[in-house]
């Protein structure tokens, strides 16, 4: 068992941070508690939320807002199912990561290389930096032309720059503490859309039935379309991100060494659950109400055609009111800054991680260079497809193939590592997880060919 090496205490404010039930209680119990017990359940409950919050949070970044806008534009009510069909299948593999980083103190490639070799890692690292790459064009892009919806006058070109710069500054130069606190604040800018959703008055008894009543056309137009919902929601750069804040997390709190980070018990086990399973909750949610919002809106008017987020919030404004058009503008900037940094993370994570260097937003710059120049080069790509006349469409596009591709490998090594007992000891995968996630790999595996063929006429 690994050895509890900082006491989560109030005496070491930044171990606010981490996770635990135990320390959420301490702390909590020496801020004010005009609500009793149930207020102090509630800050408590909200210090041990952590990576999984935040990476649940950046799985609805303005990519995954445009997917969703579609989907309700174009289908209404008739694709929410979606949103109750992912969260668990979104959830396991998360978990699985989230065990895998706390069991063996290292992070995804890191296991992979020292499991299965360099060959495939480096093929799916290279495929991983390209997508998330132009994941992150698309999206520095979106959220431009989402403060161009509350400022008109503000040119495109240097707000992209701006937001460019700025997520630079604060991956390299903020310590992770307080880099990791701001991310989880950045979290509840999904709230926004829950709100948008109400504010647009939909029909919740078709709602609440169009939720728990499969249906799809299998036409090629509604199968990409699903496909492209799932390659957003279940993606790769998740995986990767969510193992290496585990190990962030506990460096953090002092386990700087892997053989300090080895092994888990079951009071860390069920913290991170109750965080993982909380995270992606919640990034579903959103994606339903998202859904929701566009179809008892754009889809009952006549709006179907909607090709980036900003253009659904401008099209809700009519007809559902400004309140709403604001809220869904500001959940598009608010949903970049988190979800950017955490595109150039995942892929920061991998491929360091893959060639052995050292990496981690705990470390300095100068102590980390291959990592941070990761980061750097792929804001910086991402900036310049902004410049290039690259359709923010195509950029998606071509994100959800390369995603189609290296997902269901990297899926297949992380089922067999999760299961494999001599690696994970007592935290290995049960039967039902097991089968689960080789459900999703075969599910995966057909979004990636669907994707593939989709590039075709």
């Amino acid at each position: 068992m690994k050895k509890n090496i900082v006491e989560r205490t109030v005496e070491a404010p930044a171990m606010a941070l981490d996770r635990g039930i135990e320390g959420g209680q301490k702390i909590a119990k020496t801020l004010p508690l005009n609500g009793g017990e149930p207020m102090r359940r509630a800050k408590s409950y909200w210090y041990l939320l952590g990576p999984g919050l935040t990476t649940g949070a950046s799985d609805d970044d303005p990519s995954g807002i445009e997917t969703y806008s579609q989907a309700g534009a174009q289908y209404g009510f008739g694709l929410l199912w979606l949103a109750a069909f992912t969260f668990p299948l979104m959830a396991i593999v998360q978990e699985m990561c989230a065990r895998i980083g706390l069991v063996t103190g290292r992070g995804l490639a890191s296991n992979i290389r020292t499991h299965f070799g360099r060959k495939i890692l480096y093929i799916s690292t290279l495929f991983l930096f390209a997508a998330n790459t132009f994941n992150i064009g698309a999206d520095i892009g979106a959220m431009a032309n989402a403060v161009q919806l509350i400022r008109p006058q503000l040119h495109f070109g240097p707000l992209v720059i701006g937001f460019t710069g700025f997520i630079l500054l604060l991956q390299i130069f903020t310590p992770y503490v307080r880099y990791a606190r701001y991310l989880k604040w950045l979290a509840l800018v999904l709230f926004a859309y829950i709100l948008s959703a109400i504010l647009a008055h939909p029909d919740w008894h078709t709602v609440i039935k169009q939720s728990v009543t499969p249906h799809i056309a299998f036409n090629k137009k509604e199968i990409l379309l699903v496909c492209a919902i799932l390659g957003t929601t279940i993606t790769p750069y998740l995986f990767f991100w969510q193992t290496s804040q585990e190990i962030e997390e506990e460096i953090a709190a002092g386990q700087t060494t892997i053989k300090q980070r080895m092994g888990s018990d079951k009071k860390e086990i069920k913290k991170m659950r109750i965080d993982v399973w909380s995270g992606m909750f919640l990034s579903n949610l959103v994606m339903f109400f998202i859904v929701a919002a566009c179809a008892s809106v754009l889809f009952t008017h006549g709006i179907t055609n909607i090709n980036s987020a900003a253009q659904a919030a401008e099209a809700l404004r009519p007809f559902a009111g400004s309140a709403t058009y604001w809220l869904f503008a500001i959940g598009i900037l608010g949903m970049g800054l988190l979800a950017i940094p955490v595109l150039a993370g995942a892929s920061a994570y991998a491929i360091s991680e893959s060639i052995g260097k050292r990496q981690g937003l705990n470390s300095k710059l100068k102590q980390a260079y291959a990592f941070y120049g990761v980061i750097i080069i792929s804001m910086l790509v991402g900036l310049s497809l902004n410049f290039v006349g690259l359709n923010p469409i195509k950029a998606l596009i071509y994100s959800a193939v390369l995603n189609g591709v290296v997902a269901p490998i990297i899926l297949v090594l992380i089922v067999i590592m999760a299961s494999d007992k001599k690696l994970m000891g007592d935290w290995r995968n049960g039967r039902i997880s097991t089968t689960l996630g080789w459900l999703l790999t075969l599910l995966m595996a057909g979004t990636g060919v669907a994707a593939i063929y989709s590039l075709f006429p």
